[in-house]
């Protein structure tokens, strides 16, 4: 969890008016009394009127509250929209982020533009296109990207034919039901795209450093047809 995440639903706990313990805090937030303390401390300087201290427990003052998101009617329809579709299409620890997101969202929200949130009229239906094990792997290539940690693919191309490619993975896409992810392929010395629901397994590996030519925005200064499929 970003430790911003952290402050916020520490703040959000805090919000009911009643003592709570540094080791309850830790307990539900999966960290140390350590970090509490911390936490705690950097919240009470920036002028969040908490109250109390180490092993006691720690209130807020009544009266305080985050500052309203402000949103237009438009923009809070877009936010829903895009939740709903990552729950429908997304990566398991995808779906599972945009609702928190959603719920952080709208727990900060006006009354009205909350009210808004609720009356969104645009849908995405779950589909047994995406099965739980490409979700799985989303999540998988979406931490690779982020650690920027080699992975190693059993994949099958178009054809069905077999193979084993150790890559850098960059990016994932989505084309409306299917994924891709965009990786420099070591096997092939050039940008590859691989569809993730062709992926039979995957392993990630250690670490790699960026190189001059092997990025993205190297792969978006090709023309567009040098990223080839695997």
């Amino acid at each position: 969890m970003r430790r911003a995440d952290r402050l916020f639903r520490i703040v959000q706990h805090l919000r009911g008016g009643r003592t709570i313990t540094a080791a309850t805090l830790a307990e539900r937030l999966e960290v140390t009394k350590r970090t509490i303390y911390r936490d705690i401390a950097d919240l009470m300087a920036s002028g969040v009127p908490i109250e109390g201290e180490a092993g006691v427990g720690y209130v807020m003052r009544a009266g305080y509250d985050v500052p309203p998101l402000m949103f237009t009617a438009a923009e809070v329809a877009a936010l829903v929209a895009g939740v709903r579709i990552v729950r429908a299409y997304g990566g398991a620890a995808m779906a599972e982020a945009a609702e928190e997101a959603r719920i952080k969202i709208e727990a900060v929200l006006p009354v009205a533009a909350r009210a808004r949130a609720g009356t969104v009229g645009i849908h995405a239906i779950v589909s047994d296109d995406i099965p739980m094990a490409v979700r799985l792997t989303l999540d998988t290539l979406e931490r690779a990207v982020d650690d920027r940690s080699r992975v190693t693919l059993a994949y099958r191309d178009e054809a069905g034919v077999p193979s084993d490619r150790v890559v850098r993975p960059l990016g994932l896409w989505f084309w409306g039901k299917v994924w891709t992810l965009v990786a420099w392929c070591e096997l092939r010395e050039d940008f590859r795209m691989f569809r993730v629901d062709r992926m039979a397994q995957v392993d990630v590996g250690d670490r790699f450093r960026m190189e001059r030519g092997k990025g993205l925005r190297d792969f978006y200064a090709r023309d567009p047809g040098c990223g080839g499929s695997g």
